[in-house]
């Protein structure tokens, strides 16, 4: 800006924060920093100095704790909320989280990237998924079924309850989505002589897409929406209203993508002949994400695995020690398969999918983008063609009931 003007006005974003940085203090309560008054500058009227406040004034008014005088001598004195947090946040996470974190029930998976909360009743879990999701790992909480009202969340009762709905299936082989009535879909969800068949006389592999979603699923499913939220993990967090939520502290003017909830309901693998597809193709999503399995239906009929044979199926996966020992457990009942990768690692991933396609004689396209479009489902034997040409390792999960899979947005996942 002209030398006329206030030297503390930034003309850039970083000029602003580093000239303001001085007036700020550091509040204390969970609003944490209190903002100093941010003006644009401009000479419209052919005179420098302040004018009215701009959009950026609008947004960080409305998240205002205190306001600093511009005038008040620059004293900032900022202390970490925990007094003995250690500056080297990876060596917390591996090494000293045993220490400082004793009285929480975890472990850590999948060569120490994802975290096991063991005790969804833990008040004091979330100091350390703080710990975790800062550096944008996913975790793992088990046991949430246990504080659902299970009987909600059978298929015979939502198929008694919503039978009569139409909805949109996906036939997840070849994506085809048809409009139809969601009894045929549930008639079929444990028992595969009601289920479609296609033209080869496969089984078909179907997915209620999405149904019901946001609104639609509070007002359609007022019991179900309520049994939901009161048994979301680390509420601090996932509650609609969380204080660490940071969609639920949004302004209102603010465009927020769809946060859901969204039921998603697809029939398994085990069926099928080909166990090389999924129900959801490797994707991303925009907003961060928290999954959980509340039911798994015991699928009977010809042609299906038998339970040892969907465990030795998941045995062949590559699978963390402690997954492979919950498999083995009685009381514990597998229902998803997950592979997840960090999302430094899309670039990759993107251009091995294009090297795949052009292999596989497909097109591709300029404006073609795998992971936007959803069409792949990255097989056992790309996965390893992916680790061994470009490095980038698959992190396999295996979702039991009741487990919640916590994702950050930018997380690439197929199911």
């Amino acid at each position: 800006p002209p030398a006329s003007q206030n030297n503390e006005q930034g003309s850039t974003l970083r000029d602003l924060l580093t000239t303001t940085a001085g007036k700020l203090r550091l509040g204390s309560t969970d609003a944490g920093i209190a903002f100093a008054p941010v003006y644009s500058t401009g000479t419209a009227s052919g005179k420098s100095g302040r004018t009215m406040p701009n959009i950026l004034d609008d947004i960080i008014a409305s998240v205002v704790e205190n306001k600093i005088p511009p005038n008040r001598a620059p004293k900032i004195n900022v202390k970490s909320e925990i007094n003995d947090e250690p500056k080297d946040d990876k060596k917390c996470i591996q090494d000293d989280c045993s220490k400082r974190y004793s009285d929480i029930q975890y472990s850590w998976i999948c060569d120490k990237h994802v975290l096991w909360l063991r005790d969804h009743k833990n008040s004091n879990n979330w100091k350390l998924f703080k710990e975790c999701w800062k550096q944008g790992r996913p975790v793992l909480v088990s046991g949430m079924h246990k504080k659902m009202n299970f009987s909600l969340w059978k298929a015979e009762s939502i198929s008694l309850d919503f039978g009569n709905q139409q909805a949109d299936i996906l036939n997840c082989k070849d994506s085809i989505i048809s409009n139809t009535n969601v009894k045929e879909f549930w008639d079929g969800f444990e028992d595969v002589s009601k289920r479609q068949k296609v033209k080869n006389g496969e089984t078909a592999l179907l997915k209620l897409k999405d149904w019901p979603s946001g609104e639609d699923f509070k007002a359609m499913m007022p019991a179900r929406y309520e049994d939901l939220l009161k048994s979301l993990p680390l509420p601090e967090y996932c509650s609609p209203e969380g204080k660490l939520n940071l969609a639920s502290h949004l302004p209102g003017f603010f465009v927020r993508p769809d946060l859901g909830p969204r039921l998603c309901s697809a029939y398994g693998v085990a069926a099928t002949k080909d166990h090389d597809i999924g129900t959801t193709n490797l994707h991303i999503e925009v907003s961060d994400i928290v999954n959980i399995l509340v039911y798994v239906g015991i699928a009977k009929g010809n042609g299906v695995l038998s339970k040892s044979g969907v465990l030795k199926k998941l045995e062949e996966e590559d699978l963390d020690d402690l997954l492979r020992k919950r498999l083995k457990d009685s009381s514990e009942l597998p229902g998803a398969l997950w592979h997840i990768y960090a999302g430094q690692d899309a670039d990759k991933i993107r251009e091995f999918l294009q090297k795949i396609a052009k292999e596989q004689g497909l097109e591709v396209l300029p404006e073609h983008d795998p992971i936007r479009d959803q069409s792949w489902y990255v097989n056992k034997k790309l996965r390893q063609r992916l680790f061994e040409e470009y490095g980038v390792k698959t992190c396999t999960v295996i979702q039991f009931l009741g487990d919640a899979i916590i994702l950050p947005a930018g997380a690439l996942h197929q199911v």
